[in-house]
């Protein structure tokens, strides 16, 4: 993750531990979205939080890789794993829990969702979205639980203004799951296709706004933060933001300009468009 405020917000798991688990299918969304489901015995340790719980994952690059990694991922542990061969070195990403199911199939199942970047076949595309479109059932990956970072207070009329694009989207759709029924406010999420549109379960006094992104060309993040900063901001509110660095940082800026308390501002940074 890039600029955040999460050490102030986060909840963290009452145990971070690695779990080596496999995928059990994979499933093409929409245009822009691959979801990969996983499971296995180890997956009965991990504790769902629901919200925008999110985790580190590891994806193997080599035969064996996986078994080089430590058990939890303190300031140590990370350069221990930076020390590790890139030839042998598995692939660290942070993803959303976008689902979760105690009595799945075959046992406890987590669903993962990956935004397509490109394709495999024609290039353009990062080493996660990659592993997402050729990984095969049985294929093992690890992760490691890192909590949740939306934490709102306790007041329930406190209305809530979410904000995300097509990378937080995943998160987003947890954290409305999960807010009360009588909540109410604003959800905006900007996707790359008309196809990534979706019904989201949530409280009905949640307005959810689908913007679609208007060309290849336009910034990720710049349509939604346009149409997330033309709403009247209640001084009551409780702001969160996720996605591209600059729609993190840019809403954080607009809603403590315009009265709310930095407190009641979650930003996560999930990764940096390249710039011109």
């Amino acid at each position: 993750m890039a600029r955040t405020n999460a050490a102030q917000t986060r909840i963290t798991p009452e145990k971070s531990e690695l779990l080596t688990v496999r995928v059990v299918r994979r499933e093409r969304l929409s245009p822009s979205f691959m979801r990969v489901t996983l499971g296995g015995d180890e997956l009965t340790r991990f504790s769902p939080l629901g919200r925008d719980q999110w985790f580190r994952l590891f994806l193997p690059v080599a035969e064996g890789s996986l078994a080089r990694l430590p058990h939890k991922l303190d300031t140590l542990a990370y350069v221990r794993y930076l020390a590790i061969a890139k030839t042998q070195r598995p692939v660290l990403r942070n993803y959303t829990v976008a689902g979760f199911r105690a009595e799945g199939r075959e046992g406890p199942e987590m669903d993962v969702d990956f935004v397509l970047h490109g394709s495999a076949e024609k290039g353009g595309v990062g080493p996660a979205a990659r592993w997402a479109e050729s990984c095969s059932a049985g294929d093992a990956v690890a992760l490691i639980d890192e909590g949740v970072i939306f934490s709102p207070p306790a007041d329930r009329a406190r209305p809530i203004v979410l904000v995300a694009d097509e990378t937080a989207l995943p998160a987003l759709a947890g954290i409305l799951a999960s807010l009360p029924a009588d909540a109410v406010g604003h959800a905006l999420v900007e996707v790359p296709d008309a196809g990534d549109v979706r019904e989201l379960p949530g409280p009905g006094g949640v307005a959810v706004r689908w913007i679609v992104r208007p060309d290849s060309g336009a910034a990720p993040g710049s349509t939604v933060r346009e149409e997330a900063c033309a709403l009247p901001v209640d001084p009551a509110a409780f702001g969160w933001v996720a996605g591209e660095q600059v729609l993190a940082t840019s809403m954080r800026r607009h809603w403590v300009r315009s009265g709310l308390d930095k407190r009641a501002v979650s930003f996560t940074g999930y990764w940096r468009a390249p710039r011109s």
